[in-house]
This record gives structure tokens, sequence and C-alpha cells, in this order.
């Protein structure tokens, strides 16, 4: 199915009801359909066509709903950029990309090399009413000054099949050169169709967006509300107490958080002075949910189901899910003992998917043995943009290798070890990060933790800590000493570095590599830890 007809099924079925709203304006499904036919219509104009990327950099806006359904339209390819993006990095997603157009915040318009202005031409995103008398920069158009000059009525339809690709989505690579995943409409239909019902004038639903555009959860997120006929409540970014205030006066239903944001949420001032109740469901994922936020988030958010998702770019977002029933923790002693661990799973495969946990060899290994998470399905990305190699070390017969690590218990839930590259190499043994984090953050005088290797010359690695602790409250040796009773002596930290944040996308994900630069200094060695214990 042609996501384009995402649109225009809702704008049948419910073409007065909100579509969007943002920054204090409504926009209808009718006067979404008619803003997207606009925006396709000046962008013809302008000799986009199919095949050609579209490429997006912008906070959350309409504009980013509107600009994926008009390139749709036209059979042209949506790039969304990740509005933090530096001028070096822009330019090379451009330079991957090769837009023939760019829509863009003017705030943004500076970091564009001028050597990578898009062959058709630059649009200017965010300009009020009060500066659109002003000039333009040189070669640029203003954005609602093309949808005014142009046909309200729809003169594209669009002919792209299902394997045909709709959205180039940059990820990072693990060489610092980003790639273009590359996503077809049925990467996008195949899920929505089997999970979202279509608009019914008789349901109203509101979704609170948080999440970032240029994000395969974000984007998911809002084809799923637009085809469901659910109203798009738009935020720029993420704002605890600006989401509070949202929720409560637009009523939410949905919402997709972090951990981080969700965390954030339930320690701002104002949470216990906010109506939440209208909140059924509240997905998450992208990061580790730390066991004592989800007990907080259940505890703190009674009328809502939570569902843990989980996926990456390359899979079109979910893959496995932990349900709301797994959430509710009522039961005997021990189905309750049982239901907090599943709590740190990923859940279990969805039925569209074919997952599986592989050996370096890329046999299936046995049950509680931590292998690679690999997945299969008509969803999975065709591969990456102008990169063979890259595509053929990822999509192997079929599967995509998602470089995390995990094992399946005997009821089928999965839990993460970590990334396979993150993993620590000691002395022979290998090292989860991800289990040096969970007994880090399980210290009462921790608020954040992540787990680094840094060179050893006798050992090869050792585990650093990088920890946010309370102040004055916790010293290197009280939190080594923590891990003593808790980790096999060869997994505890050898040091510890303490920081005021842990740097973090803005998906809630540590960048480890940011940490690896800073804090990937050797350990020294000193009295105070001697070999004996290092084993």
């Amino acid at each position: 199915m042609n996501t384009s007809e995402f649109l225009t099924i809702a704008g049948a079925i419910v073409p007065d009801r909100p579509a969007i709203i943002f920054d204090g304006q409504t926009i209808t499904f009718e006067g979404l359909t008619e803003r997207v036919n606009r925006l396709a219509n000046g962008l013809s104009e302008m000799g986009v066509g199919p095949g050609d990327r579209v490429a997006t950099m912008q906070v959350n806006t309409n504009h980013c709903i509107e600009i994926y359904f008009a390139a749709a339209q036209l059979d042209a390819i949506y790039v969304p950029i990740n509005f933090r993006a530096k001028s070096e990095e822009l330019a090379m997603m451009l330079e991957i990309a090769q837009p023939s157009c760019l829509l863009i915040g003017e705030r943004y318009l500076p970091l564009v090399p001028k050597g990578s202005r898009s062959s058709k031409g630059v649009i200017i995103l965010d300009r009020e009413a009060a500066d659109r008398d002003a000039q333009v920069p040189d070669g640029c158009t203003n954005y609602e000054d093309l949808l005014a000059a142009a046909s309200p009525e729809q003169m594209h339809f669009p002919e792209a099949g299902d394997n045909d690709t709709t959205v180039i989505m940059f990820t990072a690579g693990t060489t610092g050169v980003p790639k273009g995943v590359m996503l077809t409409h049925d990467s996008f239909s195949s899920y929505l169709l089997a999970t979202v019902e279509p608009a019914d004038p008789d349901i109203e639903e509101s979704n609170l967006i948080t999440v970032p555009f240029y994000h395969i959860a974000g984007l998911q997120a809002a084809l799923a509300a637009v085809y469901g006929g659910r109203t798009l409540v738009i935020m720029r970014q993420f704002d605890p107490a600006e989401w509070l205030r949202l929720a409560q006066e637009h009523r939410a239903n949905r919402a997709m958080l972090v951990p981080t944001m969700l965390k954030r949420l339930m320690e701002h001032p104002s949470f216990a002075d906010h109506d939440l109740s209208s909140l059924g469901v509240i997905t998450y994922g992208a990061a580790p949910m730390p066991l004592e936020v989800i007990r907080a988030a259940i505890a703190n958010f009674p009328g809502a189901r939570f569902i843990n998702a989980f996926g990456q770019t390359e899979t079109a977002s979910t893959i496995t899910m932990l349900p709301p029933d797994d959430h509710v923790l009522h039961g005997s002693p021990e189905e309750i003992e049982t239901k907090l661990k599943r709590l740190t799973s990923i859940g279990k495969p969805l039925d569209d998917v074919e997952v599986d946990i592989v050996d370096e060899q890329g046999k299936s290994v046995s049950l509680g043995e931590t292998g690679e998470i690999v997945a299969r399905g008509s969803r999975m990305m065709a591969g990456y943009w102008q990169e063979e190699a890259a595509t053929r070390d990822t999509l192997r017969g079929g599967w995509i290798y998602t470089g995390d690590l995990g094992y399946q218990d005997e009821d089928g839930y999965i839990y993460l070890s970590g990334r396979a590259k993150d993993f620590i190499k000691r002395g022979g043994e290998m090292i989860s990060p991800e289990e040096v984090e969970q007994v880090l953050r399980s210290h009462p005088e921790v608020d954040d933790a992540a787990v680094i290797g840094v060179p050893d010359g006798e050992w090869g690695e050792e585990v650093r800590a990088v920890v946010v602790g309370r102040a004055g409250h916790v010293t290197e040796a009280q939190i080594i000493e923590f891990c003593r009773d808790k980790l096999a002596g060869y997994k505890r930290p050898r040091s510890v570095v303490f920081v005021g944040e842990l740097p973090r996308n803005v998906m809630g994900k540590v960048l480890k590599r940011d940490l690896r630069e800073e804090f990937g200094y050797p350990v020294e060695k000193s009295l105070d830890n001697p070999a004996e214990d290092s084993h």
C-alpha cells in the first residue's frame, strides 16, 4: 500500500476532525490534505519528481508531516535530517543523499555549506507572517509563499509500489559517517495495517508527539496517527512542563516517551498538579528502561497501559513488544517476581516478524545463551543508500543483523545484553556493559551510569564506570565495593569517573563513542587495585 493513501483515507472519513494541533493552531484532515496538495504542486513546479530526494531539517512542526506526504504524492523520497547535526555532519548527509531541494528552518541555514545547496532550491520553513515581507536569503523560497501560489487540488497521483523507497533515514555509522537507511512504502504500511485501525468517525483520540520526526519512532507514530484518524498534538522538542500542560489541555490519549523523558516528567515539581487521567496508552522504548523508573511510572499513571516497543531504523521500528498485560503487577508473590523480571526484557517478537539470536557464524544459539539479535520480514530496510558493502554486512540472507546482543528465555521473552561493538573483552572474558550498568544504577546514591572499556596492558581492556552520583554522597571506592558482592571479579569496574550527566541523543541513548573519546584513557594501576583482585 502506498503511504500517501493514509492521508487520503483519513481525509475522506473524518475531514473536519483536527489532524494537527501545533503552536496554538489547528489543522483539520481536510486542511492538511489541501496543504499537502499545494506543497506537492509547488515542488513539482520547481522540478521535483519521482526518485528525487526531498530533504528537511527542522524541529517537530506540522511542516514535517506535510513534506512527507507531498514527497510521497510526487513519488519522491523524503530525507529527514537531525536538527542537532553540525555543519560537517550536515554536509556529509547532503553529499550522500544529493537532495533536489532542501526545506529547512531558517536558524539552520548557516550550517548548510555553500557547495551543498540543492539543485532545485532551498525553502525556508518558519517565517512568521510578520517576517514574510522581508527579503528571503538569496536562492531561497518562503514555504508559505510557495503554498499560497500553488493549486489546492491534487494534480499528482503516486505510482510507487510497495517495494519502492519512500524514506531515506540517516543512522550513525560506526566510522562516524552516517548511513542512509532505505525504507519502502511496505516498511510502513505492513506494520501500520497490522497494528492500527483506520479512521473511525465514532472514535476520537489524540496523540502527544515528542519524539523527533527524523527518528523512525517519531515518523511511524505520525503516520499511524494520520491513518488512524487521530489528532496529533505536536511538540517542537520535549520539555517536561510543556508536555504536562499539553497532555492536560488536550486530554491526550496516547504518548510515546523514552525512559529519560518519563523520568523527568515524574520528577517535575508540578507533576502531581496535572490531570493526566486521559492517557490510555504510553509507549516507551529506544533506550533501556531502568526497572525503578517503569515501576514508578506504573504507579504514577494508574489509568495507562504501557507498551515497551523495541526496534531500530533498519527494521522500520518495532520488532518485539512487551504488552500491557506484562506491566500489570498483580498476582501471587511468585507471579509478581516473574513480571518484574519480564519488565527488564524487550518482550516477544511481533507476529509479522521473524526474530532469532545467533552466534558469530550465524547459527541459532540455545535458550539462555547470548548472541546477536537478527530479524527478517517484509518491512525491513531495502539497504543503505549507495552503500553496497555496508548493506551486505548488515543484511545477510534476508536477515537484518541488528548489532544488539541478547538472549531468550524459555517463555520467549528476549533480554538485551548490550551492543556487540560495546562489549568489553577482558583477558578473554566477554563483559556486557548493560549488566554492569544495571548494578550501578541500583546503588541508592547513583542517578545514572554507563560502562566503557579502556585499554589495559595486562588484560587488554578494563571496565570503567562513568557515573552520575549525588555530589559528596558516594566515592569511587564505595561504588567498586558495592559491585563486589553483585558481580564476578572480572566484571567489576576498576575505575570510576563522575560526571554531571551522561551524553545522550534525543532518544535517550547514551553516546558511548563520546564517553570513550573523553574517558577512554588507560587505567592507572595502584596498590589498592592488586592483580589478585582482577580475576
